[in-house]
């Protein structure tokens, strides 16, 4: 633009002097103000443009923040059903976004018996909780929003990509153990204590094993799904009734289990690995064993309700939860940062093993089994 400026400039000039004859000095003060204008000129267009660009990247962070979609007026908060992170999420996505978010917190079975109270009449916007299954099939009811995919879901992980239902009803955000081997080394030296799920069931262990309840708490049911699973359901249901029959003990939740273990009553637990680095942390006379096979693994998802008045702040909260930063922050100060992050790039806690390995079961066998699942457990802790 400038020396397109220039050349128009210089041709008023030449033809003035030509048709006029005007004195040097005419001359350039005829210049002058011409000059002057078309500065005045190129130095409005640049500033306009420049304010234009800058418009340009703010509406785009916005729009980033917000999972790629257009900022909206938000007139309530957000609901969110959650099981962990309630102390940190809600101020984090306020920072991030400016949406305000309301938790209700649960365990597991409580999350969804509440979820099926409200069935016709849903008062959460979103879940996110470790029971995959459990959200899965609440997909097979309609009860989800679907055929949508958050800008950050490219990011994924290879497993947890591979763990997105077709129709997109959920996202993971990461995933932990749901049972490690955990022995009390006061009892048991390396050499005797347990290294695979498999070497459980020698007698020499009957009795002081314990685990957390399937149908309670919310890591339990994947551990068992993924044995039924990786065994067929005869063949996992084989395994845990030699258990049962050689004394297993089952608890509510790993808490629990926990104190069991801190008290003597168990020396062997499959234990969720945030519960057992704590113990770790704690003092307690306790050995993490991470099996090479794989420990069965819980996957925390988020999931947005069909019936929600707020899809566009909803899509921006799950798409918040798969940023690396914000799975980061939960690693470093969430009150459940023991987990395998869902997307590249977060930095897991030092004291986990490097080499810990997940193993998920299926998620359509999951879901379609928890119920038969489920009720075998109960069964078996009843007698």
């Amino acid at each position: 633009m400038k020396k397109q400026g220039l050349y128009l400039i210089s041709a008023s000039v030449v033809l003035a002097a030509a048709l006029t004859g005007c004195s040097a000095g005419e001359q350039a003060a005829a210049t002058a103000a011409p000059e002057t204008t078309a500065a005045a000129e190129t130095t409005a267009m640049e500033t306009t443009a420049g304010e234009t660009e800058a418009a340009a990247e703010t509406e785009a962070d916005a729009g980033a923040e917000t999972g790629g979609q257009e900022a909206v007026t938000q007139d309530k908060p957000l609901v969110v059903y959650l099981n962990d992170f309630d102390a940190v999420i809600p101020d984090m996505f306020k920072e991030a976004t400016g949406y305000d978010v309301e938790v209700v917190v649960g365990n597991g079975a409580e999350t969804m018996s509440r979820i099926a109270a409200e069935k016709g009449n849903p008062q959460w916007d979103v879940v996110w909780i470790d029971s995959m299954y459990d959200v899965y099939n609440l997909d097979q009811e309609g009860e989800l929003l679907t055929g949508w995919e958050p800008e950050n879901a490219a990011n994924l992980t290879e497993l947890c990509e591979s763990l997105v239902p077709e129709d997109g009803c959920f996202y993971p955000t990461d995933i932990h153990a749901a049972g490690t081997l955990v022995y009390r080394n006061d009892e048991f030296s390396e050499e005797d204590a347990p290294r695979t799920f498999a070497e459980l069931t020698d007698e020499k262990y009957a009795g002081k094993i314990g685990m957390a309840d399937p149908g309670v708490a919310a890591p339990a049911y994947p551990l068992a799904a993924y044995f039924m699973d990786e065994m067929g359901m005869d063949g996992g249901k084989e395994y845990f009734q030699k258990l049962f029959d050689q004394g297993l003990k089952v608890f509510p939740k790993n808490p629990q289990v926990v104190q069991a273990l801190a008290s003597g009553e168990i020396s062997i637990a499959m234990l969720q690995e945030t519960n057992a680095y704590d113990m770790l942390a704690s003092g307690e006379p306790i050995t993490i064993i991470w099996p090479e096979d794989g420990a069965p693994g819980s996957t925390r998802v988020a999931a947005i309700s069909a019936s929600t008045s707020q899809p566009e702040v909803a899509k921006a909260f799950v798409n918040f939860l798969l940023d690396a930063d914000t799975q980061q922050q939960l690693v470093n100060t969430g009150d459940e940062g023991y987990f395998e992050a869902s997307v590249e790039g977060v930095v897991l806690k030092a004291e986990r093993d490097p080499q810990a390995k997940l193993a998920v079961a299926d998620v359509v066998f999951g879901a379609e089994n928890e119920a038969e699942i489920k009720a075998w457990f109960a069964d078996m802790s009843a007698q």
